[in-house]
């Protein structure tokens, strides 16, 4: 009788790219799981479940190619050498496991050079070819993405902000998320709103396409990830650009207050330099473009923020 051998599918992955910034700055960036969905397209969220100086656990959804992933890693931090070491505590089928180093060298005082080693195994050799495909396109968008938006904010042009609207409600959490949540009535519920799909590809995931109505009475359709936390928040990534953004995004949140609750519209934007002058005109600069994309962004979120205090106000 021959004894049965078990083969697992393994493979391992080694991308590098250099960045015009000190190596401090990028290994800080890299230590910091909430910045990524900033640095990395692929990454919709990402936060702590658990976080000391040395060791973390992180949970990340991320785009796979056509897919959603979701998943637990545990990193182990050095500082001093600049590396951060990750593994995966539990991977989504068709991967069985998955792990590597980030190495972050520094090549002179404003010049770094960063190595990114992946491991893995698939749960089918069959499947061994396309988790190569996507770790190694994730990680080539990955890395010139964060040499991208590290060496513009280092360049100090002020193309990476944030800002933040919020109103007060009297209202309840459940009806105030039920309002952000359930985005498939919003052309029933905000006139910005023309159209929407909304597919749910897994659980707390929603995949949503929506037609907007511009401040000047045009149309234009986005698409975006929403990572669902129930009552509490959504986090979100838009993945279609208008010309005048290379990344957006954001969450929405909701909080008690002593009157009710707190709700909140986040939003971080990353302005494509390229094309100001081609938008606004050959006098636009990075504060022009600002000012811009702020003020369309906030026009919408507050209205949607106003509507579901009604709603809410209304149902109390």
């Amino acid at each position: 009788m021959s004894a049965s051998v078990s083969v697992t599918a393994t493979g391992r992955a080694e991308h590098s790219i250099e960045i015009a910034a000190p190596a401090a700055t990028v290994y800080r960036l890299l230590a910091e799981v909430q910045n990524w969905p900033q640095l990395f397209p692929p990454t919709i969220f990402a936060d702590y479940l658990d976080n000391d100086e040395r060791e973390q656990r992180i949970r990340i959804w991320a785009t796979a190619g056509e897919d959603v992933k979701h998943w637990v890693s545990r990193r182990v931090l050095d500082p001093e050498q600049r590396r951060i070491e990750f593994r995966q505590e539990v991977s989504s089928p068709p991967i069985a496991a998955m792990g590597g180093t980030w190495i972050i060298e520094a090549l002179s005082v404003n010049q770094s050079n960063v190595r990114l080693l992946h491991d893995y195994q698939a749960t089918d050799e069959d499947q061994l070819s396309w988790i190569d495909q996507v770790v190694d396109r994730n990680s080539r968008t990955e890395l010139a993405a964060l040499k991208r938006n590290i060496e513009l904010g280092d360049a100090g042009t002020d193309a990476t902000f944030s800002f933040t609207d919020t109103v007060e409600v009297a209202g309840t959490a459940a009806d105030v998320f039920g309002f952000i949540s359930e985005a498939q009535l919003w052309p029933e519920r905000l006139p910005h709103v023309a159209g929407v799909e909304l597919i749910e590809p897994g659980p707390g995931i929603q995949s949503l396409a929506m037609d907007t109505v511009a401040m000047d009475g045009s149309q234009h359709r986005t698409m975006s990830y929403r990572i669902v936390f129930p009552d509490t928040m959504i986090a979100y990534k838009q993945l279609t650009m208008p010309a005048l953004m290379t990344l957006h995004t954001g969450y929405w949140t909701v909080r008690p207050t002593e009157g009710g609750v707190a709700v909140s519209s986040q939003h971080s934007v990353v302005i494509n330099t390229d094309n100001i002058t081609a938008v606004l005109g050959p006098d636009a600069d990075v504060a022009t473009a600002r000012e811009y994309v702020q003020r369309a962004l906030s026009t919408n979120s507050m209205a949607t923020l106003r509507h579901a205090k009604k709603f809410a106000e209304e149902r109390s």
